[in-house]
């Protein structure tokens, strides 16, 4: 599937991933288009390939995920 058919998601829209045996439920905290240094793990992003930024409502903890692996959620 082509990064170009995935929905655009905006700062601050909530969404949800796979995590463990279930799901993480957190916020956009913004677009990644360049390699980013997260914590300890660079992730590798770019316009052809960006990532985005969430940060997980129960851990506070953030990480970078290909915009396929997240779903938005409603408010």
């Amino acid at each position: 599937m082509s990064q170009q058919s995935q929905p655009e998601l905006q700062e601050g829209e909530k969404v949800a991933w796979k995590f463990g045996a279930g799901k993480a439920v957190g916020h956009v905290d913004h677009k990644l288009t360049e390699p980013t240094k997260v914590g300890s793990r660079t992730y590798k992003a770019s316009e052809e390939n960006p990532k985005y930024l969430v940060q997980s409502d129960k851990s506070g903890g953030k990480a970078a995920h290909n915009p396929d692996k997240l779903e938005k959620l409603e408010d």
